[in-house]
C-alpha cells in the first residue's frame, strides 16, 4: 500500500508536471506502489502523453529532480507517448 508521504510527492509531481504538460495517464508503479519498499527504493511514476519533445522530456527530468529533491525521494519517470503504446518505438 502507498504511504501517505508517497502519495503527497506523487500529487505534487503530478501537479508541477501538469503546469508544462498535458497528461493521458499517471500511475505509480512498483515497489513503493505496493508497499513492499524500503528506504532505498525510488518512487516509480508511469507518464502517458500525446506527444512529446525532447526539450519536454528534459523537462520532466527536472521536475522529478526538483520535487524529489524537496521531498527526499528519487523519482524515476517512464514516460511514453500514445503512438508508442499503440504502434511501438519509433
Amino acid at each position: 500500500m502507498l504511504s501517505e508521504v508517497d502519495k503527497r510527492i506523487a500529487l505534487q509531481f503530478k501537479k508541477r508536471l501538469e503546469q508544462v504538460i498535458s497528461l493521458n495517464d499517471f500511475r505509480i508503479y512498483g515497489s513503493r506502489a505496493l508497499g513492499d519498499s524500503t528506504p532505498e527504493s525510488d518512487l516509480d511514476i508511469y507518464i502517458e502523453v500525446d506527444s512529446i519533445s525532447k526539450q519536454t522530456r528534459t523537462k520532466i527530468s527536472e521536475i522529478a529532480w526538483e520535487v524529489g529533491f524537496e521531498m527526499d525521494r528519487v523519482i524515476s519517470t517512464f514516460v511514453v507517448t500514445r503512438d508508442q503504446i499503440f504502434d511501438g518505438p519509433i
